[in-house]
């Protein structure tokens, strides 16, 4: 079952939407850029589902995570792989993944996740939480960044137009907000099961598979 509230102790750690973005610094709050030719800038395309396996999977998984969380790296290092094999690729499992930025670095790598076209997604968050401290602890990371926007296709311009795009940015903060409102999460990564349980921590993956025993896993 959910928490019933969140912690006093994380309340600071965990601020409101509004909070969230005064916080995010100079870069949003400037006018929006014009949305270019390849990226996707709308709200609608960034919070659209990404999910791995059967939509009609009968265990439905979703994972709050940041991208610049050290727990979240090692899951999908090791963990991830053994689920995708054994749970997801075998149609127990439909697995979504929802962006629960923790800083506003997070934030911008979940927004190039979000822009780029939907089949790159899950290859392009694996690469960013593989190599996470290369990223994360450059003198410039979102010059580092913007290396793995051209992976996907988007350019330099096109890049710097989705940082300063405040809607999409928005968009994904309120996401994490309904997180927060709707399940208490207060940590990543954070999983929901079936709409009915919150689990959190970064689990093995036996772990794992016993919390999801109970759904016939």
């Amino acid at each position: 079952m959910p928490y019933k509230q969140t912690p006093k102790s994380l309340q600071t750690i965990l601020p409101t939407r509004r909070a969230f973005v005064a916080g995010l610094g100079a870069a949003i709050a400037s006018p929006a850029l014009p949305a270019l030719a390849g990226t996707n800038l709308s709200v609608e395309h960034v919070i659209s589902p990404r999910y791995l396996g059967q939509a009609d999977a009968p265990v439905q998984v979703i994972e709050f995570f940041s991208m610049t969380c050290g727990h979240c790296g090692n899951f999908h290092r090791l963990t991830f792989p053994s689920i995708k094999e054994n749970l997801i690729d075998t149609g127990q499992v439909r697995f979504e993944m929802r962006p629960f930025p923790l800083d506003g670095l997070a934030l911008r790598a979940h927004a190039l996740a979000r822009i780029a076209p939907k089949d790159t997604f899950y290859p392009l968050v694996d690469k960013l939480l593989s190599q996470q401290s290369e990223w994360t602890r450059a003198d410039d990371p979102l010059a580092a960044l913007m290396k793995y926007a051209r992976l996907v296709g988007i350019s330099e311009a096109e890049f710097n137009a989705a940082m300063r795009e405040r809607p999409m940015l928005e968009a994904i903060v309120a996401e994490r907000q309904k997180a927060i409102d709707d399940w208490k999460v207060s940590s990543t990564p954070s999983f929901v099961v079936n709409d009915d349980k919150l689990l959190s921590g970064n689990m093995n993956y036996e772990t794992f598979v016993a919390e999801l025993s109970p759904y016939g896993v």
